[in-house]
């Protein structure tokens, strides 16, 4: 069945505004009022709190907002553990669990835990054997084998069973088309991002945030995908908003950043600026031209896109 790219909008949150359970709980509520499908969370072991147990406490405080990280790092947790982990979170939340996983990317992630920083290929090449070892426990009732370079599942039955079925939505995110193609292939949402390979996430990337660069993935991943390409979600992050009369002014201002002219700089998806009704009509047109419908609010603007998100979420 075809994705009907109706938009949903997910709050990328990581701690309560003050740092207690409670204003964790009423933070999901909150997003849950305003019309957000989703609450994300990073992955990271800087300042937030960790995903899993914080995800229990939103699908306790809320009963229809979605939850998941975007997304998990493979290189934090084996895949025999997430399984688990990712089946109660199914339960606990009835259902309203999205799965994701990532090779890992933030260098000082690894620094700080004594983590080795394999070359991206290898971390790569783990983290695609860990997505079938998931999908696999996950999506089989019954005892599960997997024999990999890097994992080897013998005879498990994973248990409780996630509610959803065959199992909660997979999210793949990424920048470069290996790991694009392989989300086209394998997952139900795939979060077009910029590319880290080189593990800061800073100034750099910004080049390959540019509208050329987004066809350019997209088009990766609908050649991989083939016939599958119409179920799938594409999601992306808007790390950047800001509400202004003057949207033309700050384009010319943010463009030689990216390497582009001022009005190609309104439509990289990392940025969201104008007035409301002008980011409502951006939108409509990245959904037209990128095909992306389900857009990720980091945590210092989902509130001040309240009013645009009660307005487009499920048009």
């Amino acid at each position: 069945m075809a994705h009907d790219r109706r938009f949903r909008f997910a709050a990328q949150l990581s701690k309560g505004p003050d740092g207690t359970a409670r204003s964790w709980a009423e933070q999901a509520r909150r997003a849950e009022d305003t019309g957000y499908s989703a609450l994300l969370m990073p992955d990271h072991f800087g300042d937030q709190l960790a995903p899993v147990p914080a995800l229990a406490a939103v699908a306790a405080a809320t009963t229809t907002l979605r939850m998941g990280s975007l997304v998990f790092c493979n290189d934090y947790r084996h895949p025999f553990v997430l399984a688990k982990e990712a089946a109660t979170l199914d339960v606990l939340s009835e259902g309203r669990f999205e799965l994701s996983l990532g090779a890992g990317w933030m260098r000082t992630d690894y620094d700080e835990a004594g983590l080795p920083y394999d070359l991206p290929a290898v971390r790569v090449a783990r983290f695609e054997e860990a997505v079938k070892v998931v999908q696999g426990l996950l999506r089989t009732d019954g005892p599960f084998d997997f024999h990999g370079e890097h994992y080897e599942v013998l005879g498990h039955t994973l248990t409780p069973r996630p509610v959803q079925q065959p199992g909660p939505p997979l999210i793949i995110g990424g920048g470069g088309k290996r790991v694009l193609s392989f989300a086209a292939r394998h997952a139900d949402i795939v979060s077009i991002n910029v590319n880290l390979r080189e593990g800061t996430g800073g100034a750099d990337t910004a080049a390959d945030a540019t509208p050329e660069r987004t066809r350019q993935k997209v088009a990766w991943v609908k050649e991989a995908a083939g016939e599958r390409f119409d179920d799938l979600e594409l999601n992306s992050l808007i790390g950047f908003v800001l509400v202004t009369d003057d949207a033309a002014g700050l384009a010319a201002q943010m463009a030689p950043a990216f390497g582009i002219q001022p009005e190609d700089a309104l439509h990289v998806p990392l940025a969201l600026v104008g007035t409301l009704d002008e980011m409502a009509e951006e939108l409509e047109w990245r959904r037209a031209e990128y095909g992306i419908s389900y857009w990720s609010i980091e945590s210092d603007s989902w509130e001040t896109l309240a009013p645009l998100v009660r307005t487009l979420a499920g048009t």
